[in-house]
């Protein structure tokens, strides 16, 4: 008997976010277009509320794109939780518009939660958009409970085929992460306190204590140009990746973890980085270092 397209292919909503970055995310849309296979899905690209339109621009690119337009610029999270509520599909794609797609990507993904019943999210293999061939993540390593940091596994390597098993990993890769609508339903929509930088691994852990596993997929890969949106480095990069290190921790590990990470950002952390962003005269950055820390005694201090 033939099944049904619906359980034989379920909707895919592929969720993107635009913010001042028309060209890029028109690349991306073509991309799917040139690149992607799989026969049901709905593309949704959420703008954050960009100083120009670029509703047309987007559906030039992709005639058949639905786009939601915020009045604001939400940030990464409520951005995205935007398009999360516009979508229909059974599996949510939410996917950083600085990527571009490959034959099979959605396909191999999908694979992950008809295989493993405990899975409740998925990333694919990562390269380099402008070194293709060379990893950029393959699975993440745990949050470090000293610094409050963590590395992604094979970044920087040359792909020769060693991370080509799929495995659990501890985070979702931000920039590429599959997530059931049922998932979604019972966990909740991604933690909008963070506004940029480590909501995933926050989601990821909120996931996770439901009793779900995180899957790493080297069968889909995917192309990442990085940090097209707010730079390599950046003032506003330098104040989130502080402030929400921190929050994380806060969220994420018991009190005598929490006071191991804290003694050490205390006595190396802080006193570096500040001797540091002097030595170079990186005022900008040393101020956005410093908000970034006293942000946890006052939640109305902001980058600007």
């Amino acid at each position: 008997m033939t099944m049904p397209e619906a359980d034989t292919y379920p909707l895919i909503s592929i969720i993107t976010l635009n913010w001042n970055t028309t060209d890029v995310t028109c690349e991306f849309l073509r991309s799917i277009r040139e690149q992607n296979n799989y026969p049901r899905i709905e593309v949704i690209v959420v703008d954050n509320a960009s100083s120009e339109d670029p509703t047309a621009a987007f559906l030039t690119a992709y005639p058949d794109a639905i786009v939601v337009r915020n009045e604001a610029n939400l940030g990464f999270s409520a951005g995205n939780n935007a398009g999360i509520r516009a979508a229909k599909g059974e599996y949510l794609f939410i996917v950083n518009n600085d990527t571009e797609f490959t034959p099979g990507l959605l396909e191999g993904l999908l694979k992950i939660f008809r295989t493993y019943p405990d899975a409740g999210m998925a990333s694919p293999k990562f390269h380099y958009f402008f070194e293709k061939g060379t990893i950029e993540y393959a699975g993440y390593e745990q949050v470090n409970i000293l610094t409050g940091r963590n590395g992604m596994v094979g970044c920087r390597e040359k792909d020769e085929g060693q991370y080509d098993e799929v495995r659990p990993t501890h985070y979702v890769h931000g920039g590429g992460m599959m997530v059931p609508r049922r998932v979604v339903d019972e966990v909740g929509l991604m933690p909008e306190i963070f506004f940029l930088y480590y909501e995933e691994l926050d989601w990821s852990e909120q996931i996770k204590r439901k009793g779900y596993s995180i899957y790493y997929q080297p069968a889909s890969l995917i192309y990442h140009k990085e940090s097209m949106t707010t730079g390599r480095s950046s003032p506003l990069k330098t104040f989130y990746l502080t402030r929400n290190r921190i929050l994380f921790m806060r969220r994420n590990v018991a009190w005598p973890a929490f006071l191991v990470f804290t003694t050490y950002f205390l006595f190396f952390t802080m006193p570096k980085n500040t001797l540091s962003y002097l030595v170079r005269g990186q005022s900008a950055h040393l101020k956005s270092f410093w908000k970034g820390v006293l942000w946890q005694f006052n939640s109305k201090i902001s980058f600007k």
